[in-house]
């Protein structure tokens, strides 16, 4: 059996990063950089804004609005680079399932069961009627989905 010598690895190195550069194409991760770094700076303000020790509003909302977003982009026909932008990027960041699922084991964890259900369901149930009242906007417009 014959090891790698420090003199193969030299030679095939440069092909080895060769074939790396070649395939990747930066331009997606230029828009879903930027489209992350939007959605991020709009969660914050939600979260700034409409935060509450009662109830996770902040993350009700983006994630039910990202839905709703996400959605639209999709059945629209958006194209590819509108969906890593908007979609991947804004959305993305936008949304947040880690949060959601802290915020609920903690309202659980400090005695508010209905609370956490209540959050969970409704992360769950209005962000899919998000989705569901942009596909309905789309099919309303006419646009094909």
């Amino acid at each position: 059996m014959r090891h790698a010598t420090l003199e193969s690895i030299v030679v095939l190195a440069p092909l080895f990063v060769d074939a790396l550069v070649v395939s990747f194409d930066p331009r997606p991760a230029h828009l879903v950089g930027t489209g992350g770094a939007i959605g991020a700076v709009f969660r914050h303000w939600v979260y700034l804004r409409f935060s509450s020790e009662g109830f996770p509003w902040p993350t009700l909302l983006v994630n039910v609005l990202g839905s709703f977003v996400f959605g639209l982009a999709v059945f629209a026909g958006a194209g590819e680079s509108t969906i890593q932008l908007l979609g991947i990027g804004a959305c993305g960041s936008v949304t947040t399932f880690s949060s959601f699922s802290v915020e609920t084991v903690q309202l659980y964890e400090r005695g508010d069961r209905l609370r956490a259900v209540a959050n969970a369901a409704g992360n769950l149930v209005l962000s899919l009627a998000g989705i569901a009242l942009a596909w309905g906007i789309v099919a309303w417009m006419g646009l094909p989905a």
